[in-house]
């Protein structure tokens, strides 16, 4: 696989599990691990070095960000973690002048012409919006990980539920990475048989499924502290669809310049290449779906115009990167 990608945030939970996924995927010839924690990055580094002979991969290093120079994918994972009782919305107070600092660092180095900045930060919506918004590129090169995690862990967990194998569950969530998310049940369906015909199906267990699904983040916080695995896992699918550039569609997360969504940054199924966000494509939805998709938009929206001023320059908290703030 060619292409460097780097990562901001490299040494926290979400970027170190980000670089393994990326070097057991061999999603990648080169990989940069960028984070205020200098020596943590470096520690990170050498210990995926230590592995190639094992797992073959990228070649790894750390540095700062002049590092980044050349990049053609910069995955985004520093932050401020939000708590357990806290939604993702809440930490914009918390994330977006910081996210704001790194936008003016990546604008300094030169990357791959057609570099992809890949958000993973939460609240992954609006720091998509603000990256689609102010980074001067091209909204399209803007992308955020968005449901593309929470269609992973509802597949997950509804394949743990019915003992079938996730990997062959046809199943999307759309919409809002937080408290609106929507899946999308009317598509649910097992190697092209719809789900309901799989032994043990219940719409009961379909509900566990989505409720587990919506306060799964909360729960990994709760438990251990945050997410990684599955964070990296998701980051691997869109950095390989990006540089394999096939036009795989992805429930992604990417500014909406038209149509009844428009104005925010949402996820619905968009086809991912290297110059970044294709068409889009919306399946179709229950009346019911459809509502929920309007209302995670409205959400949005609302969120956006609420918190207006964090979209202007203000004084931000420097120095501060947990760099792992995404669940």
């Amino acid at each position: 696989m060619t292409g460097k990608v780097s990562i901001i945030g490299g040494a926290g939970r979400v970027g170190s599990n980000t670089a393994y996924a990326l070097q057991l995927g061999d999603a990648c010839r080169e990989l940069m691990l960028v984070d205020i924690a200098t020596e943590a990055a470096q520690g990170e580094a050498l210990d995926l070095i230590h592995g190639r002979a094992a797992a073959g991969g990228p070649r790894v290093r750390s540095g700062d960000f002049e590092a980044m120079a050349g990049s053609e994918i910069v995955v985004v994972t520093a932050g401020l973690r939000r708590q357990p009782d806290e939604s993702r919305l809440q930490l914009i107070e918390r994330n977006v002048n910081l996210f704001r600092e790194i936008i003016e660092k990546v604008n300094a180095v030169e990357l791959a012409p057609d570099a992809i900045l890949l958000v993973v930060t939460n609240p992954v919506d609006v720091l998509t919006y603000l990256a689609a918004t102010e980074m001067g590129w091209p909204s399209a090169r803007a992308i955020g990980l968005g449901t593309l995690l929470d269609t992973l862990r509802f597949r997950s967990l509804l394949g743990e539920k019915l003992d079938l194998d996730p990997t062959r569950i046809e199943a999307l969530v759309l919409g809002e990475h937080g408290d609106s998310m929507v899946p999308i049940l009317s598509l649910l369906a097992y190697q092209g048989a719809p789900l309901s015909s799989a032994s043990g199906y219940s719409e009961d267990l379909v509900k566990e499924a989505v409720v587990a699904t919506r306060g799964a983040g909360a729960d990994c916080i709760r438990l251990k502290g945050g997410a990684g695995y599955a964070v990296g896992l998701a980051v691997r699918q869109v950095v390989m669809a990006v540089l394999r550039d096939a036009g795989e569609v992805l429930p992604v997360s990417t500014l909406q310049r038209s149509g009844e969504f428009q104005g925010v940054a949402l996820s619905l199924p968009t086809e991912i290449g290297r110059k970044g966000v294709g068409q889009v494509v919306v399946p179709m939805l229950s009346e019911e779906e459809h509502r929920g998709l309007l209302q995670s938009a409205k959400l949005l929206r609302d969120t956006l115009v609420n918190f207006g001023r964090l979209r202007r320059p203000s004084a931000a908290r420097r120095g501060e990167s947990a760099s792992g703030a995404t669940d």
